[in-house]
């Protein structure tokens, strides 16, 4: 295989509804269905096999808990939107980025261009300072890519969710409560997550035939503090609650509705079909995918680039507000008008100052 450096292809909705009917769409799929799959009834805190590509990958996300810790944010105080120190620490993430995959076992150097485009691109935008399920997305493609060109097997699927995969997350709220990252677009995940889609997807299969615990739950806080250790949907519950004011009927209102559905095997595949549409099928989110030689563009050339298309980074824009035109500031700064004393939840997680 000849490796290339990724770009963006999808510019226009008639390439994107080429993508859903091409070979790396229906890749990406049953990629996220096999994790998915892998997942059932299984804790996060269950005993799993660690390979040696996983091993490599959990050091490498240390690697970048360690860079922020050496990146401290701006005195910013002034402004509840991102803080630009993360453009400090997007850029050291970029230059560490090719060392950081040569650790990886069996990993050919001439890959390096290509794959390490989904794994910088997987921490935000660097010059909106925003995160979202796109950015999310680039992380899911960037295992994907590991698994493809041999560093990673199937037999890794388990401890690539509940371990690679939620150390990602652990360290991305780090990242969010730090530098106060905005979510992307201009209404953050529909009512999920401000930033994310994935842990609610991944959290619902592993509470799949649940003998006890249903999707009503996550009204109950003592249930989502004892449950928090061990499902992802509960733990992301859990840091919603910590960071936002009400209930999340005002706040979240999407999983509020999804708290009536009565089993968990209709939450998540109802997670699935949620994320083809929301996700894989929105060209505010999709415009900004990465394709190269192991995740190939099959579809219509790009239109023409035209000068609004230079100015906003190569893309266009076909809706009013859903990409770049927005800023929404971080919920982590909005926290500070919050009463003393409220811990947000997470490892490692920054508080935020409180006047």
């Amino acid at each position: 295989m000849t490796f290339q450096a990724p770009r963006k292809r999808i510019l226009s909705n008639p390439q994107l509804t080429a993508f859903q009917s091409s070979n790396t769409y229906n890749a990406i799929v049953t990629h996220i269905e096999a994790l998915n799959n892998s997942v059932t009834g299984v804790k996060l805190t269950d005993q799993v096999s660690i390979s040696p590509g996983v091993k490599a990958i959990l050091e490498i996300l240390d690697k970048i808990e360690d860079v922020v810790k050496g990146t401290p944010p701006m005195d910013n105080k002034a402004s509840r939107f991102g803080n630009p120190a993360f453009r400090i620490f997007y850029d050291k993430v970029d230059d560490l980025a090719p060392s950081l995959h040569a650790t990886l076992p069996h990993f050919p150097e001439d890959a390096t261009a290509e794959v390490s485009a989904y794994f910088v691109n997987s921490w935000g935008n660097r010059e909106r300072i925003d995160y979202g399920s796109g950015m999310e997305l680039n992380f899911l493609c960037w295992l994907m890519c590991l698994e493809r060109i041999g560093v990673l097997g199937e037999s890794d699927h388990i401890a690539l969710v509940i371990r690679a995969f939620w150390r990602y997350i652990q360290v991305m709220r780090i990242l969010q409560s730090t530098y106060w990252l905005e979510p992307a677009g201009s209404h953050g995940v529909w009512g999920l997550d401000d930033y994310h889609f994935l842990p609610f997807l991944f959290g619902s299969a592993q509470l799949r035939g649940h003998k006890y615990v249903r999707p009503k739950a996550i009204h109950d806080n003592e249930v989502v503090d004892e449950l928090a250790n061990d499902y992802m949907y509960f733990a992301c519950i859990k840091f919603i609650n910590s960071i936002k004011t009400a209930s999340l009927r005002w706040h979240s209102p999407m999983l509020d509705d999804i708290s009536a559905v009565k089993t968990w095997e209709k939450v998540n595949a109802g997670m699935i079909k949620m994320y083809k549409a929301e996700v894989l099928g929105k060209l505010p989110v999709m415009q900004h995918f990465l394709f190269g030689s192991i995740l190939p563009y099959e579809g219509p050339p790009p239109p023409s680039e035209t000068g609004n298309e230079r100015k906003h980074g190569g893309h266009v824009h076909e809706g009013w507000g859903d990409c770049c035109g927005i800023p929404i500031p971080s919920a982590f700064a909005a926290a500070q008008e919050r009463e003393e004393g409220k811990k947000i939840e997470g490892p490692g997680i920054r508080p935020v100052p409180f006047d």
